[in-house]
């Protein structure tokens, strides 16, 4: 009989002499013994690590990368343009030009790297994005363009979120 796995079983018997012996036949061709499973198991778990810090590498460099281009986007946007100062515009296009030049040339730059050159970019770009909201350069909800005011950014302050504290934001209420 053959079971489930692909393995045959014999029997067979002597009627004359009562002889009985029994073989079984398996078919290991193009599988995988178990010691070959078991080695890749623990290479998979070797790499985990490795896989986890590409993983984080890759993040940073595309959380970077959005940041810039959103940026840039941002501050070619028609509504936006003329509330910008001319030197603010420069000095936030440079950045952002020599961001995505750096991120262009460095492609196998680490997790840190990256982090490195985000919070670069945030120190130039928050301060005048910041300065716009607060300046009132839109009606309630923030600065035209930004949904939620500066906050459209990552890592931008959100509506409501100047030295008072106090916005035309939403009230959050406990209710039991």
């Amino acid at each position: 009989d053959i079971d489930a796995n692909g393995i045959l079983n014999v029997s067979a018997e002597d009627k004359t002499t009562g002889n009985k012996s029994k073989i079984t036949i398996t078919n290991d061709k193009g599988r995988l013994s178990k010691d070959q499973i078991e080695r890749m198991v623990k290479e998979a778990e070797s790499y985990k690590k490795q896989d986890e810090e590409a993983k984080d590498k890759v993040e940073a460099k595309n959380k970077l990368e959005n940041y810039a281009y959103s940026v840039r986007n941002t501050t070619r946007d028609d509504k936006l343009k003329d509330k910008l100062s001319e030197d603010d515009r420069k000095s936030i296009d440079t950045a952002v030009d020599d961001t995505i030049k750096w991120l262009d040339a460095n492609h196998s730059a680490s997790k840190e790297e990256f982090d490195h050159k985000m919070s670069e970019l945030e120190k130039i770009v928050n301060p005048i994005m910041t300065k716009l909201y607060q300046g009132g350069a839109g009606g309630p909800g923030g600065a035209e363009g930004f949904p939620g005011g500066a906050g459209g950014f990552p890592g931008g302050a959100g509506a409501g979120a100047g030295p008072t504290g106090s916005g035309s934001g939403p009230t959050v209420e406990e209710v039991d």
